[in-house]
């Protein structure tokens, strides 16, 4: 399977990208923002950036790192471990200066380290929905207490169904479930047409329960303004 969206980061770390990166949805389409979402630099001076710092230590696990925006910034407080599932992003990752940038499966945290390896953990992009359903989203949770100390914290991002208006996101696809809803969407680059993506989308109540049984509880929720996009800062019950 290609990589539309991987090539395209690389391609803009390059200097070399003279496509837009295109989320469709069937005929819908709209371009992503690749400069504001992985090339702005990560500051801990705003509101946003207070919070999520203050949730995080060192060893940390950066989780779907994208270029090394959240990498950069923290591998100079602390030893951070920048995981990706994309051979592109792992390579722009490293020509950015991320010291430890590794290609892997953020579903797959077990087979990949020690328990308590990590400190902290971070999974900001959305990628959480990912995890498909419910029982996926436990695993996930499960694993990632798994890899992370005792008294470890997390910090995991997603959309609220609850706040979502109609034309809000590309994809969106509604479900009579409270508290959740769907995404579907392909990125497309240079005509090359990526695979099918599933995002499942969880409110807070929804991961406050997948939460339960996983040693994590839910320690504070972040929206920062009026939008659906979330923070969810977990911490060990």
């Amino acid at each position: 399977m290609g990589d539309p969206f991987g090539r395209a980061v690389r391609d803009h770390s390059r200097g070399e990208r003279d496509e837009p990166l295109i989320q469709r949805d069937g005929e819908e389409t709209r371009e992503h923002p690749i400069e504001q979402f992985y090339f702005t630099e990560f500051t801990a001076e705003s509101d946003p950036g207070r919070w999520l710092e203050s949730y995080l230590d060192g060893p940390l696990l950066d989780l779907g790192a994208g270029a090394g925006r959240h990498a950069l910034y923290f591998q100079e407080k602390f030893e951070t471990v920048a995981l990706e599932v994309s051979e592109n992003l792992v390579a722009t990752m490293r020509d950015r200066g991320v010291a430890d940038a590794r290609d892997g499966d953020m579903f797959a945290l077990r087979e990949t380290f020690e328990r308590d390896r990590f400190r902290s953990a971070l999974a900001i992009g959305t990628q959480l929905g990912l995890a498909g359903s419910m029982d996926g989203l436990r695993r996930f949770l499960s694993d990632l207490a798994h890899v992370t100390a005792p008294d470890g914290t997390a910090v995991v991002d997603c959309y609220d169904p609850g706040r979502i208006e109609e034309g809000d996101l590309l994809g969106y696809r509604p479900d009579p479930t409270p508290g959740q809803a769907a995404r579907v969407m392909t990125f497309e680059y240079e005509d090359e047409l990526g695979e099918t993506l599933l995002f499942r989308l969880f409110g807070p109540d929804r991961i406050r329960e997948a939460a339960v049984g996983t040693d994590w509880r839910v320690a504070d929720v972040y929206y920062g303004d009026e939008g659906p996009h979330y923070r969810a800062a977990l911490d060990k019950a």
